[in-house]
């Protein structure tokens, strides 16, 4: 794989991260109280904790399966779509049944997905509680995303002729570098696609766009230089 393909390609998976991270619900320590919707961690830890899980199912994938590049990019994205899937899944199991209040949200009156009214259900000084649907789907999209951008970027570092274990260091450190920046745009909690705060994802994408091209540029001229990874 030429160069110029490799680093266009990494920074495509650097904005498919950010994108990704901007649509998982992250409520932080409010929700962990049940004063906001998403769920009760940072955006980094949440993003981070998808992306590795995406990354182990495309490495097996692409070492002992022997398939197409399509299809590890695809077992990136299903492992890390399960991985909050059931994160969220069981993050409601919580605020249902042992805390006592309903997924709402206090950002939209009705969801944007089953039309169902939100506003009163939310408890009076909260901004809302649980993962509503919207907020489940895009979380579903977001590690979708997430994972395929991390997916690619560990295929792209096995092209580049770097060793398994060292793509898979870089590789999460490359999806750590753009969950990190994409958090600072945040700068809080957010709720997913309908949020008010997904509007900033376009500054966060020009910041991805820079940074993982500075970072492929280094990559491909240390690879082509001799330098053993």
């Amino acid at each position: 794989m030429d160069p110029i393909t490799i680093i266009l390609g990494l920074i495509i998976a650097g904005i498919l991260i950010v994108i990704g991270v901007h649509l998982i619900p992250v409520g932080g320590a409010p929700a962990a109280m049940a004063m906001a919707t998403g769920v009760g961690t940072g955006t980094v830890q949440l993003a981070t904790g998808a992306g590795l899980t995406g990354l182990v199912s495309a490495g097996y994938m692409y070492h002992f399966a022997n398939v197409p590049i399509s299809y590890v990019l695809l077992s990136g994205a299903v492992g890390s779509m399960l991985m909050l899937g059931i994160t969220m899944l069981v993050g409601n199991v919580v605020y249902i049944f042992g805390v006592g209040v309903p997924p709402v949200s206090a950002k939209v009156k009705f969801d944007p997905i089953t039309k169902y009214r939100q506003d009163i259900y939310v408890s009076p000084g909260t901004e809302g509680h649980g993962i509503p649907t919207v907020s489940y789907v895009s979380g579903i999209i977001g590690a979708f995303l997430g994972g395929v951008g991390g997916a690619l970027t560990y295929v792209l570092l096995n092209e580049l002729g770097i060793s398994s274990a060292i793509s898979a260091f870089i590789a999460i450190g490359f999806f750590l570098a753009n969950a990190v920046l994409a958090a600072y745009n945040i700068a809080g909690t957010i709720e997913g696609f309908h949020d008010p705060k997904f509007k900033r994802l376009p500054r966060a994408i020009v910041s991805s766009l820079i940074v993982s091209g500075f970072i492929a540029i280094i990559l491909v001229f240390a690879t082509s230089g001799g330098v053993a990874l």
